[in-house]
Formats: C-alpha cells, structure tokens, sequence
C-alpha cells in the first residue's frame, strides 16, 4: 500500500527555537537534521510565544489565548533587570490537543499590530522568564538597526553605538 503524503505541515514539530536549544546545550552545531524528533514534545501543553509589543498586558495575552482552551498558567517574559515584559510569555494550557489548537488558529495573528509567533515548548522552569541578553532584555532585540516602537524603540547596542557617536561628535566641538 502506498503511503499518503500530507500537504498540511504538522504543528507538533520542534520549534527552531528548541532545537537550536539542543545544538547549544550539546555544543555539536551540526545542521544536519535530527533523526527523531523530541518526544518531550509529543505531549507538550506548554507554548512559547514571541514577537509581542513589550506593551501588550497579560490581560490581552489571556483574552485570547483563552479561545483555545483553558488556560493553566500564563508567564510573562520579563527583563532580568527592569522586571518589566520584554516581548514573549509562555502559555500552559491542560491539554496538548489546546496547545495545537492554539498553534493552528492563533500563532500567526496579530495583537497589538504585531504578528506573533507560537511554538511548542517542553515546559517552563523557573528563570526562563528573564531575557537573556546583556542588557537584560531579549538577544533579538539588542541588535536591530530599526527603529520598533512595539519593542522599546531602536536596539540595545544599535542605541549605544549612537550614543557614543554622539559623545564622540559633541566632545570634537567642545575641543574646537
């Protein structure tokens, strides 16, 4: 019998994020891909979300998380020295077939004019709520050159660097 090939992408796949995760801890940066697929993931009700307005409120989170299934528990991504969000959350529902659901009918859409991104996640733990970055926000965030009003303005090191320009200029004029 011949095996039918699905046009639909699966929605329970390991996200870039964890997999890139797995390549860090290992520390093999191999880009071949992965024989078999996590199985901590096969049963995951726990979804990361990214892309979010560092203005957007758990409230608004919830509201629409909520139309997938009941939510168990909402965590705020915040940055580890302001304490204040830094543009994604995890969002644990009691169920995996509600985290899908949410995957399929939410990941994608905008709140707060910003296209968020959905992925399975294994879990959370306690401390992944903080950034990462130097600055303590998100790395992502510490090196764009654009200006994103949604997510603090201009990047971290982006806003440094014209900062120093700035006092470099200002200190040339002081010495003319």
């Amino acid at each position: 019998m011949a095996r039918v090939q699905s046009s639909v992408e699966r929605l329970d796949r390991p996200s870039a994020y964890f997999a890139g995760r797995k390549k860090r801890r290992y520390n093999d940066g191999s880009d071949e891909p992965e024989k078999k697929e996590d199985s901590s993931l096969d049963n995951a009700t726990t979804l990361y979300v990214g892309n979010l307005s560092f203005y957007t409120t758990e409230e608004q989170i919830h509201e629409l998380f909520s139309k997938c299934g009941d939510i168990k528990r909402l965590v705020m991504g915040l940055d580890r020295f302001q304490k204040t969000p830094c543009g994604f959350c995890f969002v644990e529902y009691y169920t995996h077939q509600d985290a899908l659901d949410c995957m399929k009918y939410i990941g994608g859409t905008k709140l707060d004019e910003r296209v968020i991104r959905t992925d399975l996640d294994p879990g959370f733990q306690d401390g992944r709520q903080y950034g990462r970055g130097k600055s303590g926000g998100q790395v992502r965030d510490e090196f764009r050159e654009e200006f994103d009003a949604g997510r603090g303005g201009y990047g971290r090191v982006y806003d440094d660097n014209d900062h120093d320009h700035d006092r470099q200029r200002d200190g040339a004029d002081d010495r003319r």
